[in-house]
């Protein structure tokens, strides 16, 4: 994200401000849509997100 320049608010395809917090915390884990849009937002391959 600082790489980007990103706040929280800046990703709406993982959800809410409150689901983005909880994701960065390592408290909820992306379901597979919101990690098939983030693989396209940042044109990386899905298994790059995928821990």
């Amino acid at each position: 994200m600082e790489q980007h320049g990103l706040r929280q608010c800046d990703l709406p395809e993982v959800g809410a401000k409150s689901v983005v917090s909880a994701v960065l915390a390592g408290k909820r884990a992306m379901n597979l849509r919101q990690t098939q849009a983030m693989a396209r937002r940042f044109s990386v391959p899905m298994e790059a997100l995928v821990a």
